[in-house]
């Protein structure tokens, strides 16, 4: 899908490949996180001017009190939310409205947050690159960071870095 910005993931997963329990906590990521330090998630946003997130993602950062994303433009994919529901949001209705939308903004660079989102991204060959922070812990099931694809994704490893709290992040770009 031809798109005038890129892309980017950067996102906890547990061990077993996780983002989140079956019911959305992710208190296991959270506590963990802080404990890791400088993980270099404020370098990362200084370079996103938009970022992309479901509805289950949006209602996640509101409920837990995350939102973090002042001084950019928030678009949220979804088919079931109030178009007025926030005004710090934008409601899209299908990923051609978004990127048609992102494109009128003149969006450079896209944090691509929540699972189902980057899981269509991905489909739709719009990630970039993916940079994703282990956490040291099993938790057996919950919301997985990858869904079914259509295709192999060829990745190219950038950096593999140990963090504190024995998380390790690994970067990579996605082969084109």
């Amino acid at each position: 899908m031809d798109h005038p910005f890129s892309s980017h993931v950067f996102i906890g997963t547990s061990v077993d490949g996780f983002i989140a329990r079956t019911d959305g906590d992710i208190e296991w990521l959270v506590s963990r996180g802080e404990a890791a330090g400088d993980y270099g998630y404020d370098a990362f946003a200084a370079g996103i001017d938009t970022v992309v997130m479901g509805r289950g993602t949006y209602e996640a950062v509101v409920a837990g009190g995350w939102w973090a994303y002042d001084g950019k433009h928030v678009a949220v994919l979804s088919t079931r939310l109030d178009a007025d529901a926030d005004p710090r949001i934008t409601v899209y209705r299908s990923l051609e409205e978004l990127i048609s939308g992102l494109a009128e903004r003149g969006t450079k660079n896209v944090y691509a947050d929540g699972g189902q989102v980057i899981q269509t991204f991905l489909r739709a060959g719009l990630i970039d690159t993916i940079t994703i922070s282990q956490v040291p812990v099993l938790i057996g099931s919950g919301i997985p960071l990858f869904g079914p694809l259509t295709e192999d994704i060829s990745l190219t490893h950038r950096e593999t870095k140990v963090l504190g709290a024995g998380m390790i992040q690994t970067s990579y770009e996605v082969a084109r």
